[in-house]
């Protein structure tokens, strides 16, 4: 999933690097579900929006040769915005049992930061992909 997430972001980056916030987060989603697509195809499946047990919901979970990846999606809004979208993915982690999660942020700064870095917490790994 790793890969996947560089290569998004490259991809993504040359396509849309002059992209404005009127960006939503679904369009964001399209644009994702796009390129992950013929990756999985024959090889797994992917849920949208999908409920946990504490009754949260998924921007996406990912199904493929037996390993369940979670991905949230954001669009920034600074940096308080993104540590509460950490959080809630580290709950959907909780939720699934599972120890490595996914966040794919969009960002609009003129300044910002581009690529995927690993984050870690007490009990899990976050690997945020930036574009």
């Amino acid at each position: 999933m790793e890969l996947v997430l560089k290569k998004f972001v490259q991809h993504f980056t040359e396509s849309f690097s002059d992209s404005t916030d009127k960006f939503i987060e679904d369009n964001g989603r399209k644009l994702f579900l796009l390129y992950i697509r013929p990756l999985i195809n024959g090889s797994g499946n992917y849920y949208i929006e999908a409920r946990t047990r504490s009754m949260g919901r998924t921007d996406l979970i990912i199904d493929f040769q037996g390993k369940q990846y979670i991905v949230e999606m954001k669009i920034w809004h600074g940096e308080e915005y993104n540590a509460r979208g950490e959080e809630q993915l580290l709950g959907y982690l909780k939720d699934y049992n599972l120890k490595k999660g996914y966040m794919l942020s969009f960002n609009f700064n003129k300044k910002k930061e581009v690529g995927v870095k690993e984050l870690h917490f007490k009990d899990a790994t976050i690997v945020e992909a930036v574009v």
